[in-house]
């Protein structure tokens, strides 16, 4: 696919789309047949990835398009139930790309083992031995999981530091080491998790007191990922709202976030409406990531916004991103499901690294689409429109019903269930 923008997709059938895609990027029977078959997952896979599996639960499984990322064109797949999010995210990437397209890096890549120590007779002298041995402890971490380092991964660096140094309670003084492995493109977790473990007992013969937890951490702040947008403001007007009004209200919306946790939330929620959905599709663990994302977001002390929204010289909204993102293109689900291996081969994704850039990226495209919504003509009017189907799939609609009921309840202002089943027993009558 040689571009991104796909003009009048949301208008195409389910299987107009899927034949589009087929030609795009040259689709074998076999991958069409992931997407458009219902047990893409099978049952059998299921119980081999979890425990107690009686099924699966799908997701609507969509597009984000006209994506434009450091000069590369991406189709980006979601999986989401809420309706609006792709849309959204679509649309502004539609506006981001006339002013240029995202602009993204990544900062270092290394995900975080801790090994927990506990009843040290001397604290200080045990931070000093654990430093003095560094080098031994960070290569029997290595020999614990050689095929990293011959990938050119593995451990490196390691620090350690002293908890609750002050607290007379001995179960609250403890030493905490960090591992800092570069995990390649895996996120890594079960590969840190056996690298900890396997250097507990060295540890603890070195500090003279027990280890209990050995584990990765999920607050990834050594494996971050950024994203930038600059708009020109003329690119924003909407409807009667002229670009710098639009540009000055998403501004005043994320200072309103960025000064008030209650709105922060709320605001970091529409954030991960983005992320969450292009996690999923990977088969990547949206568990941690969104864990590690409001950690980075009151890593100052104060739980705030995780996008930046200003005003440059020349007038342009700025918009920027940066969080933590353990994701990664092999290992785990990301291979195992066969809707998770389509999405990173329709992404064309190269590296870890450049699945966690397209990720922010998409984060903050959605973040704008919430404020620019918000300081235009609120939220409502897009999402309601675009969630009055299901309403009208809840209210009874079936087959050609869903669209006439839908649109009804858009035209009467009332896109509630209620309202759908009367609509509903009329259009039987």
């Amino acid at each position: 696919m040689t571009s991104s923008r796909i003009p009048g997709f949301y208008n195409m059938t389910v299987e107009e789309r899927r034949a589009l895609l087929r030609e795009a990027f040259s689709l074998t029977e076999a991958e069409t047949q992931n997407v458009s078959d219902a047990d893409a997952l099978t049952v059998g896979k299921a119980d081999n990835m979890i425990e107690n599996v009686i099924g699966t639960y799908q997701l609507p499984f969509g597009l984000g398009l006209n994506f434009l990322v450091n000069g590369k064109e991406y189709v980006v797949p979601m999986a989401i139930e809420e309706a609006s999010v792709v849309a959204s995210a679509s649309h502004i990437a539609k506006i981001v790309r006339e002013a240029g397209g995202f602009q993204t890096e990544s900062k270092e890549r290394r995900m975080i083992g801790q090994i927990q120590v506990v009843g040290c007779p001397d604290f200080q002298e045990a931070e000093q031995q654990i430093l003095h041995q560094k080098e031994l402890l960070m290569k029997a971490a290595d020999d614990a999981y050689p095929s990293i380092v011959r990938r050119g991964g593995g451990v490196k660096d390691l620090d350690v530091r002293i908890l609750n140094e002050e607290d007379a309670s001995s179960y609250s003084k403890m030493l905490v080491m960090h591992i800092y492995v570069d995990t390649c493109d895996a996120m890594g977790a079960n590969m840190i998790n056996t690298m900890v473990e396997s250097i507990a007992p060295i540890v603890e013969e070195i500090t003279k007191g027990k280890v209990y937890l050995r584990i990765l951490s999920n607050y990834a702040d050594r494996s971050l990922a950024t994203a930038k947008c600059v708009i020109p403001p003329h690119l924003l007007q909407t409807g009667t709202f002229a670009g710098e009004e639009v540009r000055d209200g998403v501004i005043h919306a994320y200072e309103f976030a960025a000064s008030d946790p209650y709105r922060a939330v709320t605001h970091n929620k529409g954030i991960m409406n983005g992320i969450d959905p292009v996690v999923i599709a990977t088969g990547n663990d949206w568990r941690a990531v969104e864990a590690g994302a409001h950690a980075y977001a009151a890593r100052n002390g104060h739980y705030g916004s995780m996008t930046t929204w200003s005003k440059d010289e020349e007038g342009n909204l700025v918009g920027e991103i940066e969080l933590p993102m353990s994701v990664g293109t092999v290992g785990g689900a990301t291979r195992v499901h066969p809707l998770a291996d389509f999405s990173l081969s329709i992404m064309h994704i190269e590296s870890a690294e450049e699945l966690a850039q397209v990720i922010v990226a998409v984060g903050l495209a959605q973040n704008l689409g919430a404020l620019k919504a918000l300081a235009t003509d609120g939220i409502q009017k897009g999402h309601m429109a675009l969630h009055s189907r299901s309403v009208a799939i809840a209210g009874g609609a079936t087959g050609e019903m869903i669209d006439v009921i839908a649109k009804q309840l858009v035209e009467q202002q009332e896109i509630r269930v209620g309202k759908a089943e009367e609509l509903v027993e009329q259009y039987k009558k």
